[in-house]
């Protein structure tokens, strides 16, 4: 970064500052203990330069929340990225940044046709018979309703087309340099905050929103999504139409549906509430395990039910991913607790490499009973397996877990999805809705079926092997040579055990480790020479 840029983005710091100083939200950053004398310091000045304090709105989140919804989109962004990352902000400050809106006003119609033609690289109207006003506006994109023009054997149809904010980009990029200085400026002269690692916190939300500001990616997560659900009979997502759509614009079937945050007019339909509650937990859960793929945005905004009370969901611009092994985790878990085996839980964490073995599994177990034993019996209303998953979470940092930022993802959106369950059923039972999905994806994970794709995964994995064994062997014996050279030249002294052990090492790895090796080795040969010239 250039002088000129550092001091752009201390400005914008300070403004940053300012603004937090009159909402009053500098006193929660304080999730890393007492801050240094400089930064009290800091607080104190930008207090006095801040002007009048804000009032607070009605029905706002809490200051912290509306001081980044007054900054604006970036910042909205940011506090809703930090909203999953509980191990750095904390429980309380995370829910409040929970419930941030991500909704601002829409920029003007003509600017909304000009991106369209731009980003289609055509006039508006070779796509579209018509494009209607904003319906709904976001802090990166609004989408619009319109209609396309007969091409061919194609007829005129609705869709919702999605623009990406003028100069968005941008904007961004500004901003998180911003963030990125006060990142650099926190772990310089903060030590205790080194180990939250700030700038990687940011880089990784930086890395996420130019994803998000790609929506051909997100129109990727739909295709990917509409391929996985196909055998779905209770949930679908809107048909992309890829001839319309590029990087600024997104253009998909229009959902002629009732949204979710309309009780009344579901209970007008005749939508049965109860099983429509049913349907969301379930549907999320099987993205999760059986997919590994879940849409991570979930909120009443997004859902949608047809009159047949089939789900449908909108807004594919936030996903997660849980690998093999973090799904097998969940399942294990959830499985665990639905029979009280709280031993079995213990193990899935050691047995994922979550937790360091040099703990005690018996502990552990205890620790789970902890928190498991209480919701037994308890009434439906007060079951919530997000709050276990979140208690979870807490517990396992008491036996050195690492975070995990793919389950904390997991269970913030599990969160919404609770939320917007009993919101249609309030005394939904989550772990009866959760059972079926959770036994069904157990018994195809362990049973017969399960256990003939582990065997054919096996046998994959055998002849990747087999295809690379003569290379690996072949580097394995340069190694070797190596090594035995390097022990007659008087240098590190390796005995033939070791020499051979190495080899053996590195014909397990693949080809990235492998290079470890040479990196290893060579070091080795700079110090042996190192002791033959002393």
């Amino acid at each position: 970064m250039g002088v000129f840029s550092e001091f752009a983005a201390l400005g914008r710091l300070f403004r940053m500052g300012r603004v937090l100083a009159r909402h009053d939200a500098l006193m929660e950053l304080d999730v890393m203990g007492p801050p240094p004398l400089a930064v009290r310091a800091g607080r104190r000045m930008l207090k006095l330069v801040s002007g009048r304090a804000a009032k607070p709105v009605a029905g706002s989140a809490g200051p912290l929340a509306a001081a980044l919804t007054e900054l604006g989109p970036s910042h909205i962004k940011f506090g809703q990225f930090l909203a999953t990352r509980r191990d750095i902000v904390g429980e309380e400050l995370a829910a409040e940044l929970a419930q941030l809106q991500d909704k601002l006003p829409p920029f003007a119609q003509d600017e909304a046709l000009r991106e369209i033609a731009q980003g289609q690289g055509r006039p508006v109207t070779d796509l579209f018979e018509e494009v209607g006003p904003p319906l709904a506006a976001a802090s990166i994109a609004q989408v619009h309703r319109a209609r396309t023009r007969e091409s061919g054997d194609a007829q005129p149809r609705d869709v919702a087309v999605k623009v990406l904010r003028p100069g968005i980009e941008q904007r961004f990029a500004r901003d998180m340099e911003a963030y990125k200085t006060a990142a650099r400026l926190i772990e310089r002269l903060y030590h205790p905050s080194r180990r939250l690692r700030p700038i990687a916190v940011v880089e990784t939300m930086a890395r996420s929103v130019e994803l998000e500001m790609d929506l051909r990616l997100e129109a990727a997560a739909i295709s990917e999504m509409a391929e996985n659900t196909a055998g779905d009979a209770d949930f679908s997502v809107p048909e992309v139409d890829w001839a319309r759509t590029s990087r600024r614009i997104l253009t998909t079937q229009w959902i002629d549906a009732v949204p979710l945050n309309r009780i009344d007019l579901l209970t007008e339909a005749g939508i049965d509430l109860k099983a429509l509650a049913d349907t969301i937990i379930r549907s999320f859960l099987r993205h999760a395990m059986r997919d590994g793929f879940f849409h991570a945005d979930m909120h009443q905004g997004n859902l949608f039910s047809d009159r047949e009370g089939r789900l449908i969901a909108v807004d594919f611009g936030i996903m997660g991913r849980l690998s093999p092994k973090d799904r097998m985790f969940l399942a294990e878990i959830l499985h665990g607790f639905i029979h009280r085996n709280y031993l079995r839980i213990s193990q899935v964490h050691f047995d994922a490499g979550y937790i360091p073995s040099h703990q005690s599994v018996e502990t552990f177990a205890q620790a789970l009973r902890a928190i498991g034993e209480p919701i037994m019996g308890r009434d439906a209303e007060d079951i919530s397996m997000a709050r276990l998953l979140g208690q979870l979470l807490q517990v396992t940092e008491q036996f050195d877990m690492v975070t995990q930022p793919q389950l904390i993802l997991l269970q913030k959106t599990m969160v919404v999805v609770e939320g917007v369950a009993r919101n249609l059923n309030p005394n939904l039972n989550m772990w009866v809705s959760a059972r079926p999905v959770v036994e069904d994806w157990m018994r195809r994970k362990l049973g017969p079926e399960g256990r003939l794709k582990m065997a054919g995964d096996s046998l994959a994995s055998v002849r990747r092997i087999a295809i690379n064994f003569p290379d690996i062997v072949e580097d394995a014996g340069l190694g070797l040579r190596l090594i035995a050279d390097m022990g007659r030249g008087g240098g590190i002294k390796l005995d033939e055990s070791s020499a051979r052990q190495l080899a053996k090492a590195q014909a397990r790895e693949g080809r990235g480790r492998r290079l470890a090796l040479w990196i290893g080795a060579l070091s080795l040969a700079v110090l042996a020479l190192m002791q033959l010239l002393h």
